[in-house]
Parts: C-alpha cells; sequence; structure tokens
C-alpha cells in the first residue's frame, strides 16, 4: 500500500497493536465468561478468515497440473518439481499439489477443501501495489476504487458505525486484521470498518489506559476523532483481551510459524465469543524471483518452507475448530496478488504472472476441485501466463451470498458489479444466523437522505456539532461535490442538494459533524 493511503487509512480506521502472546493456555476470567462460552452459538455469528500469500504466490508449483507435467518440464526447469515427490488427491488423477502440503491434502480427504483453479481477473496488473489494491477493492484493472470490498460489505451491514460504537447490538469490532499494516480491504466510504492490531506493548498500553501524547496538529476536529478512534480502541482492546482470556488453544499449533500463530490467536477469540465478523492474516515472502527451490533438490527450498507453514497452520487452525465445536461456523480463503510466471527463470525462481489457483477451506465448504487445469502451451514463452477461468470478485460475491445471506440487491451495490457465484459452499438455503435488523440500528444515526433513489433533488437532515462538511463520492470514492462546509451549533439541519447534473448510479454521502463521520448510499436515476 502506498505510504499515504496508510495514513489515511489509520487517520480514519482504528490502529491496534499486535496482540497478545502466543504461548500459554490463558484461562477464564469471570463465570460470565464461562456463561458466554457455553451461549456462543447464539451470541455469535458466522465467520470469514482471509489467509493472504504476499507476494505472488506460484500456483503452477502449488497444485500441479499432471496432464501438462511434460510441458511444465520443458518449461520450468529450474523450478520444476519431481513427479514422484507430487502429493495425489483422493479421486483426481490430473491434480497434485506439492510434496509440502500434506495437511491441505488430509482435509481435501476430509471434504473441506475446494481448490478454485485459475483465479485472477482480466488483463493482469504485475505491480505488487496495484494488484493488492485490486483485489482488496474489487476494482477493474483500469479502475481506481478507494474502498474496500469488505469494508463496503460491513458499511452495508452496520450503516451507523462508527457512531456510538461499541455498543449492545455490535460490542465488538467489526473486522481484524492481523498484521503490521492497515490494507485496503476494510476501507469504507468514509472510514475503516475494521482495526489492526499489531505491537504488543503498544497493546497493553491501551489497554491499561495509559495516555499517548496528543498529534501535533491544528485541527481541533480531527483531533476530537482521534480521541474518538482510541477511546474506541481501548474498548475494543479490552473486549479482544476478555474473550482471548476466556478461551484456549485445544490443539498444539507449530512452533516458528507465524501464520500459525495468527490462527491460534484467531480461534481463540472466536471461541471466546467476539463477534468479529471477517478476520485477515497473512504470510509473506511469496515473491519468489530466485532460491524458490534448492538446485540440488527441488522439493526443498524457499516456497517449499512457505508452503508447509500454509498447509500446518491452517490444517491446526481447523483441527482446532472441530475440537472447539466451532468448525460449522467458520470458512477461510486463501488469496495471493497474482500467481507467476508459466517459464522459470535462471536464479532457481519465477517472475511476476496472473491467475493462480485459490484455497477455499472449512467444513461447510463443498470438497473438490472447481475448474479445469490450466493449458500450458508448447514452448512456452517468457511472456505466457495462465489463463483466468475464474474472476476474484466471483469468489466474493460466493462468501457474501451464500455464508453470508447478503441479498441481491445488496450484492451487486456491494461488488459494484454483478459477478457469477460458484456452488462451492454447502447450503440448503441460506439462513442468516444473526439479526440483520439489530445491526442496521446498532450505533446511532446522525444523517437522513430522502427521497432515494432520487431523480433530482435530495434532501438531507443531520445532526450537527462545530464545523460540519457533508461530501458526496461516486462508486469510485472520488469526490463529486460539497453540498456543505460551515460551523453549527449543535442541533438539527436541512440540507438540499440539486444532483439533477450528476450522472444516473450510486453515490455515497459523507457527513463529518465535529469529531464524528457517518456514510449514507444515495440512488441517482432518471
Amino acid at each position: 500500500m502506498k505510504r499515504r493511503n496508510f495514513i489515511k487509512y489509520a487517520a480514519a480506521g482504528t490502529v491496534m497493536p499486535h496482540f497478545i502472546p502466543f504461548s500459554g493456555m490463558g484461562k477464564v476470567a469471570s463465570a460470565s465468561w464461562v456463561n458466554l462460552l457455553q451461549n456462543a452459538m447464539i451470541e455469535t455469528d458466522r465467520v470469514l478468515v482471509l489467509v493472504r500469500l504476499d507476494g505472488g504466490n506460484d500456483g503452477l508449483n502449488t497444485v500441479v497440473p499432471l496432464d501438462q507435467y511434460d510441458k511444465l518440464y520443458q518449461a520450468r526447469p529450474h523450478v520444476i518439481l519431481p513427479e514422484r515427490s507430487l502429493i495425489k488427491l483422493d479421486g483426481q488423477d490430473k491434480v497434485a499439489l506439492h510434496p509440502a502440503m500434506k495437511g491441505m491434502r488430509r482435509l481435501y480427504e476430509e471434504g473441506k477443501v475446494n481448490i478454485i483453479q485459475s483465479v485472477g481477473y482480466p488483463n493482469q496488473d504485475f505491480s505488487h501495489f496495484r494488484s493488492s489494491d485490486i483485489w482488496m477493492s474489487g476494482a477493474d484493472h483500469d479502475e481506481v476504487v478507494n474502498t474496500g470490498w469488505a469494508g463496503r460489505y460491513l458499511e452495508n451491514e452496520f450503516p451507523n458505525f462508527p457512531v456510538d460504537f461499541p455498543n449492545a447490538q455490535m460490542p465488538d469490532p467489526l473486522s481484524l486484521e492481523m498484521g503490521p499494516r492497515l490494507s485496503l480491504t476494510f476501507q469504507g466510504n468514509g472510514v475503516n470498518m475494521g482495526m489492526s492490531v499489531f505491537d504488543p506493548s503498544q497493546f497493553y498500553r491501551m489497554v491499561e489506559g495509559v495516555q499517548t501524547p496528543a498529534p501535533d496538529t491544528p485541527a481541533g476536529d480531527l483531533l476530537e476523532h482521534i480521541r474518538l478512534i482510541k477511546r474506541q480502541s481501548n474498548l475494543y482492546g479490552q473486549r479482544l483481551v476478555e474473550a482471548y482470556l476466556a478461551s484456549r488453544n485445544l490443539v498444539a499449533y507449530p512452533d516458528k510459524n507465524n501464520l500459525a500463530e495468527q490462527l491460534a490467536i484467531v480461534a481463540r477469540l472466536i471461541h471466546g465469543g467476539l463477534k468479529t465478523r471477517i478476520y485477515l492474516v497473512s504470510i509473506s515472502g511469496f515473491d519468489t524471483h530466485d532460491q524458490q527451490v534448492e538446485e540440488t533438490d527441488h522439493r526443498y527450498g524457499e516456497h517449499a518452507e512457505l508452503l508447509y507453514k500454509v498447509s500446518t497452520a491452517i490444517e491446526s487452525f481447523m483441527d482446532d475448530l472441530k475440537m472447539m465445536g466451532l468448525e460449522e461456523r467458520v470458512i477461510g480463503m486463501t488469496f495471493s496478488e497474482f500467481g507467476r510466471r508459466i517459464t522459470s527463470n535462471r536464479s532457481l525462481g519465477t517472475d511476476h504472472g496472473a491467475a493462480a489457483p485459490c484455497f477455499l477451506f472449512g467444513k461447510p465448504v463443498v470438497g473438490g476441485v472447481t475448474g479445469e487445469n490450466p493449458l500450458i502451451p508448447n514452448n512456452a514463452r517468457y511472456q505466457d501466463n495462465i489463463e483466468m477461468q475464474y474472476d476474484f470478485r466471483s469468489l466474493y460475491a460466493t462468501l457474501l451470498k451464500d455464508w453470508f445471506c447478503l441479498e441481491n440487491s445488496d450484492l451487486q451495490k456491494v461488488m459494484l458489479d454483478e459477478y457469477a457465484t460458484l456452488p462451492v459452499i454447502a447450503t440448503s438455503g441460506c439462513v442468516a444466523t444473526s439479526t440483520r435488523e439489530q445491526n442496521q440500528k446498532a450505533g446511532r444515526n446522525i444523517i437522513s437522505v430522502f427521497p432515494n433513489p432520487t431523480r433530482d433533488w435530495v434532501q438531507f437532515d443531520v445532526e450537527t456539532e462545530g464545523f460540519t462538511l457533508l461530501q458526496i463520492f461516486d462508486s469510485a470514492g472520488r469526490l463529486v461535490a460539497t453540498p456543505m462546509s460551515s460551523k453549527f451549533n449543535k442541533g438539527q439541519e436541512q440540507i438540499r442538494y440539486d444532483m439533477r447534473h450528476l450522472p444516473n448510479g450510486m453515490y455515497h454521502v459523507r457527513l463529518q459533524s465535529g469529531k464524528t463521520q457517518q456514510t449514507r448510499q444515495i440512488v441517482k436515476q432518471s
């Protein structure tokens, strides 16, 4: 992510420290938390865990097309895996896994993994930063979208956020990202809908209520907003610690595996009753331009070590969820910003490519392989790439519709377009486990828009206090109008705005009133 974007998201969202030590079993903090554990299925909801393989994973050495092996041997002699070392899958004679992925093979045999072949997007961009932004926002290759796909979903589910959050309906962070930075994934139209967890010392300082120095800025309203977010951070931090201590891991996770540490924390938070909907964990190092394999034995090397960590971490996580009685409620998905070239280079590595497989895992998943093996051309050249079979946004649409039970009308708004869904989640009719009406009412509404949809004029009823800014953004997050920028006394105000000069489509209005801000959706139609 660009530095300026990180600063923007950090100011709008909630930045939290890394977390709690992984070692140690923890213990139940109080009788109330015992009750919470006993009623976990009532208190919490369906969960999605996103696993980012940062750097661009080599899909052809992860899920190997056996029927194309001879062509692969010619195209990538510097990294090709020995055919006899590949892990065969039950019922599959054309697909095999990297020899380091025995854990994923076991989950596959249990019907808990679906391998989705050749996932990507049209006109692949080979820049790490740009392609990551495309995956996180759901944008086309030539379109800049300043919101994240998961952020738009959470904004649709909790429209009053962040005003008067946390609250009784939603006392926990809406999403949680494990890692050193806030990504675009959870960015909403006005505020980041998630929180980042990264530094243990800062975490404990925040939970203990230690006052950190205020930012050196003359903007009083901005300072108040930062302090509001900090107060929310403290409350969320307390909830995280309580949920963590209310649970314990029931299986041993592998040592010296950062991804396993992250997933162990996620498992404890879910089991501890946290209502957080979406988690994002990551493992870096997949930019394997060199030393992807050992020269004398291609079964080993940097890529093998990474895939072993991914496989054992997910296997332990799934076993832990099963022991906790949670495996019916959690689905996970791996993704990477792109794959690697068909051909290898002379540095025992591979360069930036296009499509690659994704793993969907969890008991509610329809096990198997979705799609056909990628076609490897004869005498492959450097510029040759794996063609996309499935648009990554189809995976997002599937998760939102078949896992989170998003209505079709809302699905298109969140995804900014219409995408086909895939039959990869075992649902006999989607029945949401949460009360969406409560989510819609959680927090406090400080802006109303009507009529909506509109053809010409629209009226905003806003709750103001101090300097008030009202802005209108298009669906890509570009500012198109500022109907109001003024200082008001505390109270209710009405503002009318003529939208006839704007093209038809979906817009978002953002209100910043003193230390609070909120967004609402507007539809302009003829």
